[in-house]
C-alpha cells in the first residue's frame, strides 16, 4: 500500500488525537480503592518481636485525570472525580502538595510512635523545636507572606514550640490585629507582621490562614524506622501505633490474622477520622484482610465507621468492621481475640 499525503495527515491527527486523551492532563483528580500492604516491611522495631498476622496500611489511589481516566472515572464503580481545585488549593504546585503530603506521614509517624512506645512503657524522649508551615490558605493574610516549610519559633516574642502553642496564642486575638512572627527559612531568620482575618467559613474565628505541625524530635530505644517510601498523608497513624506496639510485646496481637484500618492518630492516642474511607474498606476487602478498624468519631451519624460498614455491606465483605475512637480501643478489641478468631 502507497501512504499518500492525506494517508499521513490523518495518521498525525490520529496520533495527536490518542496522545491527547491518554496524557493531557484535565483538572480534575481521580480517587480509586488504593492497596492494602502488610507493615512488616515498612516499619521496623529493633529486635522486634514476629508475629503469626499482619497489620496492614490502606491507601488510596489518586492523580489528575486524563480524558481516557475521566471517562472511565464516570463509568467504573468506587471511582470519584473532584475538581482539581478542590484538592490541591490553587496556588500550590505538585510539588509543594506533594511535600504537605509527606510532611503529614512523618508527623503520623512520630504520634504513632509515641503512643506505642508509651503505652508498651518503653524509652521515649521529646524535643520540641517549633512549629513547620504545612500550607497556607489562599487568600487569607499569610498568603504570599509565609511560605509551605517555614518554620515557627516565636509568635509576639513568646516562644512556640507546639502547634497547640501558637493557636491558643492567636485565639487570644482579634480579626484586625497584627502579629509578629518568628520565622526560619532555608536557614535564615527573619520576623514577618501578618494581620489576622476571620475565615470566610467562620465568622467567628480569625486566623491567618496555616496549617501546621510540630516539629519534634522524638528519641526511643529500641529504635524504630520507617520505609513508606512515597505514600503520604496522616491516615495510617493508627496502624502505625499498633504495628510498632505489636512489635515491641511479646504476645501476638495479630492472632494470625490480617488487619486492616485507618484513622489518623494524635500524640494522646485519639483516632481521627480521615477521608476516602470507602474505597479504603474496598482494598483491605480485595486484600482478604479479616477485620477493618474505622474511625467511631464518638458514635457521631454518618462517621467514618458508618461508611465502613455500609460500603461493606454493599460489596458484601466478610472482614469485621470495627468502630474505634482510641489506640486503647483497637487494643483491647485485639486482645480479647481468641488465635484465628475475629
Amino acid at each position: 500500500m502507497q501512504f499518500t499525503k492525506k494517508h499521513i495527515i490523518f495518521l498525525i491527527v490520529v496520533i495527536g488525537i490518542a496522545s491527547f486523551i491518554s496524557i493531557y492532563k484535565l483538572p480534575y483528580y481521580i480517587y480509586k480503592p488504593g492497596g492494602a500492604d502488610a507493615l512488616n516491611p515498612i516499619v521496623e522495631v529493633e529486635s522486634g518481636h514476629k508475629s503469626e498476622g499482619d497489620m496492614h496500611l490502606v491507601t488510596i489511589r489518586g492523580g489528575q485525570a486524563t480524558p481516557v481516566q475521566y471517562l472511565l472515572a464516570k463509568i467504573l464503580p468506587h471511582q470519584e472525580v473532584h475538581p482539581l481545585d478542590k484538592v490541591r488549593p490553587e496556588g500550590v504546585s505538585e510539588d509543594e502538595y506533594f511535600h504537605a503530603q509527606l510532611q503529614m506521614m512523618e508527623s503520623s509517624q512520630e504520634a504513632s510512635t509515641v503512643v506505642a512506645y508509651q503505652a508498651a512503657n518503653e524509652e521515649i524522649d521529646i524535643t520540641y523545636n517549633g512549629v513547620y508551615v504545612v500550607s497556607v490558605v489562599e487568600g487569607m493574610p499569610a498568603d504570599n507572606i509565609l511560605k509551605p516549610g517555614d518554620r515557627i519559633t516565636g509568635i509576639d516574642g513568646e516562644s512556640i514550640q507546639e502547634s497547640s502553642d501558637l493557636i491558643e496564642l492567636v485565639e487570644t486575638k482579634e480579626a484586625g490585629e497584627t502579629i509578629k512572627v518568628r520565622v526560619e527559612r532555608d536557614g535564615n531568620k527573619r520576623t514577618e507582621e501578618v494581620k489576622l482575618k476571620r475565615f470566610p467559613e467562620n465568622e467567628n474565628k480569625a486566623g491567618i490562614g496555616i496549617r501546621l505541625v510540630t516539629d519534634r524530635q522524638v528519641h526511643v530505644n529500641p529504635d524504630v524506622s520507617f520505609s513508606s517510601g512515597n505514600i503520604g498523608g496522616p491516615s495510617a497513624g493508627l496502624m502505625f501505633s499498633l504495628e510498632i506496639y505489636d512489635q515491641l510485646t511479646e504476645s501476638d496481637f495479630t492472632k494470625g490474622l490480617q488487619i486492616a484500618g485507618t484513622g489518623e492518630i494524635d500524640y494522646q492516642g485519639n483516632v481521627l477520622p480521615i477521608g476516602g474511607i470507602r474505597k479504603k474498606v474496598i482494598a483491605a476487602d480485595d486484600e482478604g484482610c479479616d477485620i477493618f478498624f474505622a474511625p467511631n468519631e464518638g458514635g457521631a451519624e454518618d462517621s467514618n465507621y458508618e461508611a465502613a460498614a455500609d460500603v461493606a455491606e454493599e460489596i458484601d465483605s466478610d472482614m469485621e468492621i470495627v468502630p474505634v475512637d482510641t489506640f486503647s480501643d483497637a487494643l483491647e478489641y485485639l486482645e480479647q481475640l481468641n488465635p484465628g478468631e475475629k
